[in-house]
This record gives C-alpha cells, sequence and structure tokens, in this order.
C-alpha cells in the first residue's frame, strides 16, 4: 500500500545536480537509439502516463526525456477538458484512439486518469462509477499489453505543496512564464487534501504498478523518468529487422 505522505519529494542524498543531467543525456540518447530499433522492428509500442498536480513538470520532462528521439516516431497527447464529441462518447473513447500503434512511443501529458481524479474531486461522479471506471482503466491497459505489445509506464510526478506554491508564483513574477499562469490553478490548489486522497486510491488500485518521482528538483525528475523508459526499452529486447539472403 503507497502512502505518498511517507515518499519524499526531492532526491536522496548524495546526489548532484551537474552528474545527474550528465547521465540524464545519456539515458536520452540511449532512449533515442531504442526508439529507432522499436520504430524499424514494429513490433512493440510504449505508453508514457504521466499525471501530476499542477506545476509538476510534465511538459518539461517530456522535453528532457525524449529530446534524443525522432519525431517520427513519437507522439505527444495532452488531455484537457473534453470536448463536446468527446463527452457523447464513454470516457475512454478518446483515449483509446490515442494509444501507441506498434513501433511508437506515446507520451500522455494527464491521461485517462483525470476521469477519476478531477471528477471525483469536484463530486461530478459518484463512487459507483469511480469503481466502474477504475475497472475499465485496468482492463484497457491489460488489453494494451496484452493485444498490442504496448508497454505501459505510468508515472504520478510527487510534488510537494510548498514547492508548487512557489512554481504557481513564478508563472505571474516571470515575464516569460506569463503565459503558463491560469488563476484557476490557485482555486484547484485549494483541493489539494483531496487531490492527493484521490492520486493515492488510484494508485493503489491499479493493476499495473506506478512509479512515484520526486519532482521537487527536476534535474532529478528527469533522471529518474528517463531511467525508467531507457531500462523498459532495453527490457524488450529489440533489434533492427534483417534483410533475408
Amino acid at each position: 500500500m503507497i502512502k505518498l505522505s511517507e515518499i519524499p519529494t526531492t532526491p536522496p542524498e548524495g546526489w548532484t545536480k551537474k552528474e545527474t543531467r550528465e547521465k540524464t543525456k545519456d539515458l536520452a540518447n540511449r532512449i533515442g537509439e531504442l526508439q529507432e530499433i522499436m520504430q524499424a522492428q514494429n513490433k512493440h509500442s510504449l505508453l508514457v502516463v504521466l499525471q501530476g498536480m499542477d506545476s509538476s513538470g510534465k511538459d518539461g520532462a517530456t522535453a528532457n526525456v525524449f529530446s534524443r528521439c525522432s519525431p517520427a516516431g513519437v507522439g505527444f497527447q495532452a488531455f484537457k477538458k473534453p470536448s463536446d464529441e468527446e463527452f457523447a462518447h464513454d470516457f475512454l473513447w478518446r483515449v483509446h484512439k490515442a494509444a501507441p500503434a506498434k513501433g511508437q512511443i506515446k507520451i500522455f501529458n494527464r491521461s485517462h486518469y483525470e476521469d477519476i481524479l478531477i471528477q471525483r474531486v469536484h463530486g461530478w461522479i459518484d463512487e459507483e462509477r469511480v469503481t466502474k471506471r477504475i475497472n475499465a482503466i485496468n482492463a484497457f491497459e491489460e488489453l494494451l499489453e496484452f493485444d498490442n505489445n504496448t508497454k505501459v509506464l505510468k508515472f504520478y510526478m510527487h510534488l510537494s505543496h510548498e514547492r508548487q506554491g512557489e512554481k504557481l508564483q513564478e508563472r505571474i513574477d516571470d515575464p516569460d512564464k506569463n503565459w503558463k499562469h491560469n488563476e484557476g490553478d490557485w482555486e484547484e490548489r485549494k483541493l489539494w487534501d483531496k487531490y492527493r486522497e484521490c492520486y493515492e486510491d488510484a494508485i493503489n488500485r491499479s493493476s499495473i504498478p506506478w512509479s512515484i518521482v520526486p519532482v521537487d528538483s527536476r534535474w532529478y525528475r528527469d533522471y529518474v523518468i528517463a531511467k525508467k523508459v531507457a531500462d523498459t526499452l532495453e527490457g524488450l529486447n529489440m533489434s533492427f529487422p534483417v534483410l533475408e539472403k
């Protein structure tokens, strides 16, 4: 049973920014190499789910971890408020069609978990529907892995309340970040405890495990995600296809 309150949001002692960033660059290079093999082999795919509180750094992690990948083999999907068309379908409709094809890496910035997080926090769905949706999500992710050779990696961006406040304030104080400012983020921040409770429940009821990533220090965040992605791709034992003679 994962207790988020017991997991640090900061790097372990002994880790330094400079050395860790160098390791991350090496891992990003390797991820780029493995992505090319995945695309060429066209047998496996990878779905990377990034979930976390506002300002936890999902965009930054994506840019740094997948910086050496070819745009031809990597896709990015940000899940925001559903459109009218999406609302007219089941909650997984818009997600399933965005899942990676064989040979592709797909990054979800937020995901199908929004439908058991924000809707639950605000009381827009009842607990019976929450349970049914959790079961549907588990079945969906298992289907991807079983039926399409899609490895699913899920990262919870573990941010402290104090650090979130600092990052949100930066969006006001720094002119270059003003475009990121959204007054609604401050309103959602008031529901921090409820969000944390719902995240923890979703994590513990998932059939495919989550990686809890400390993100107060962006340089350590990138390393943890890059290491998991690289190790996962290495574990697929992929190789370039060869011509038959």
